[in-house]
């Protein structure tokens, strides 16, 4: 009952109630059964995920925008190689981290809306944009984005270029060729 109690109020997550049955020195029944139960949920999920070629391209799908916005993260964490440098403070590692947070949910936002302006220009064009392929895209890209350096901005000049609130899309060159560099305001 205080188990059930720990993860009802969230006191204990689950994870943690299992590790510490696992590791106690007497294993009682309550941590068999537990057991039995995630090994019993393993191996369906095992089941489900070698019969099914859908539910494996759906998972595969999912690591692959985790993986982009861990890619992301790495990009925009680049000028400290990738470490936390508020030593030895925890309230300043946390607010570094906070930073990085912060920052990448602007890049995933403005990338979210820039790509949405695009959907719409190329469906007001005429062209053909599924929703199931826009199932597929992450907004955990970082092409746009100048890593490196000052960028001096005439703000005035930059408001003056905006449509309704909106920088330009870049659009496709009239040679035919590939985009250049994709959606994004420029």
């Amino acid at each position: 009952m205080r188990m059930g109690a720990s993860l009802k109020y969230g006191q204990a997550t689950a994870s943690l109630v299992v590790g510490k049955w696992s590791a106690a020195l007497r294993q009682n029944t309550l941590a068999t059964a537990l057991k039995e139960w995630g090994l019993l949920r393993r191996t369906l999920h095992t089941a489900r995920y070698l019969s099914d070629p859908v539910y494996r391209r759906r998972i595969s799908r999912q690591l692959i925008k985790g993986e982009s916005l861990h890619a992301l993260r790495r990009d925009l964490h680049y000028a400290q190689q990738g470490t936390i440098t508020a030593r030895p403070y925890l309230s300043d590692q946390t607010e570094q981290a906070w930073c990085l947070t912060i920052l990448t949910n602007s890049v995933v936002v403005w990338t979210t809306e820039y790509f949405g302006l695009a959907v719409q220009r190329l469906r007001a064009d005429g062209r053909t944009v599924e929703d199931e392929l826009l199932a597929h895209i992450s907004p955990g890209r970082s092409e746009n984005i100048n890593f490196f350096g000052a960028i001096p901005v005439e703000v005035e000049a930059e408001l003056a270029k905006l449509d309704n609130g909106w920088r330009p899309l870049r659009t496709r060159p009239a040679d035919g060729g590939g985009w250049s560099g994709g959606v994004f305001g420029e």
